[in-house]
């Protein structure tokens, strides 16, 4: 039994909300003033709980006057976003500003490549009236089974299409859409220069683990200080934090491609309250069998369920690996 503790559906909550704040808080000051050397903090707010724990937690830290909440939206942003991010940053007095980026994702050609791939799927496709997701619609988690992706396309009359997504055209879309998490870095980064602040990265432990992050775009930042939580936790913060309601009630999204799309279906294949705690026992060394007693699901599903999550984290490794410099010189 690992660390002498029974695996429960309890395990990952915290005792004391209170202190893992005060910890975090104390641990965000000392990074960024004294060993960053720089004043405040910045942060991407997009009326998800994760920024909105994070710019919670930089107001607490720094002060509303040494913060910075950014809201950075494109034409495919749920309006929604904007709204939630202004509400969250009146609730803690911060300053909130918006930086469209729509027009440099075109310089990019992030939605003509984009599209130039949906259209080898679906040649009927029209980006200027139709809308379009990719997401995993066959769970393979309890089977030991690779996720399989589909496009799913959305004519103006709400009629959808959908086909398993070839491998060529997902890694163009993707590497598309990766345009908008990396540009977003950048502004964050051009608003932390120019104040002499540190940019506070926003990925929670899953999205760090299972590779659910943009390399150099939503998985860069300074300070991480929701880095090793489990959404679940994150979720108790929230709650103690006084994170409006809206967010803390608001199905968790993507909010990358034009059609609405939550988080399970695009990558996780699970609920987060289930996710959390078949990871807590996976990553603590319980045996499937206690897991699944006290889950109510059958041994063999979760040691399935547990190979799933090795894989998905030695897949994503690379996400994880920063540049390498030990070349030999001799």
């Amino acid at each position: 039994m690992p660390a002498g503790k029974a695996f429960s559906k309890d395990i990952i909550l915290f005792d004391n909300v209170n202190k893992v704040v005060d910890n975090i808080v104390e641990q965000l000051r000392a990074d960024v003033l004294q060993r960053f050397k720089r004043h405040g903090a910045v942060v991407g707010i997009s009326g998800g709980i994760d920024s909105s724990v994070c710019l919670a937690l930089a107001a607490k830290a720094f002060g509303p006057d040494k913060v910075l909440g950014i809201m950075l939206p494109e034409k495919d942003s749920s309006p929604d976003s904007e709204m939630l991010a202004r509400e969250l940053a009146a609730r803690y007095g911060v300053k909130a500003i918006k930086e469209e980026i729509t027009g440099a994702l075109t310089g990019f050609g992030c939605y003509e490549r984009r599209d130039e791939a949906v259209k080898r799927v679906f040649p009927e496709y029209d980006p200027k009236t139709w809308k379009m997701k990719i997401g995993i619609r066959q769970s393979g988690l309890f089977n030991n089974i690779p996720p399989i992706f589909y496009l799913t396309v959305i004519d103006p009359a709400g009629n959808e299409k959908d086909k398993i997504l070839p491998a060529n055209e997902y890694l163009q879309i993707v590497a598309a859409s990766n345009f908008k998490q990396r540009t977003r870095m950048s502004m964050l980064y051009y608003q932390a220069e120019a104040l002499h602040y540190c940019v506070v990265g926003t990925p929670n432990k899953h999205e760090q683990e299972q590779g659910f992050f943009v390399k150099y775009g939503d998985g860069a930042g300074d300070v991480m200080p929701i880095g090793n939580l489990y959404k679940t936790q994150v979720y108790q913060l929230a709650e103690f934090l006084g994170v409006p309601k809206g967010i803390i009630e608001r199905t968790p999204t993507t909010d990358t491609y034009s059609a609405e799309q939550t988080q399970e279906e695009f990558f996780y294949q699970l609920p987060f309250n289930l996710m959390d705690r078949f990871w807590y026992g996976f990553e603590n060394g319980y045996p499937a069998s206690e897991v699944a007693s006290v889950m109510n699901e059958t041994t063999d599903r979760v040691e399935a369920l547990f190979r799933n999550f090795e894989r998905k984290r030695k897949t994503t490794e690379y996400l994880r690996m920063p540049p390498i410099r030990d070349y030999y010189y001799g």
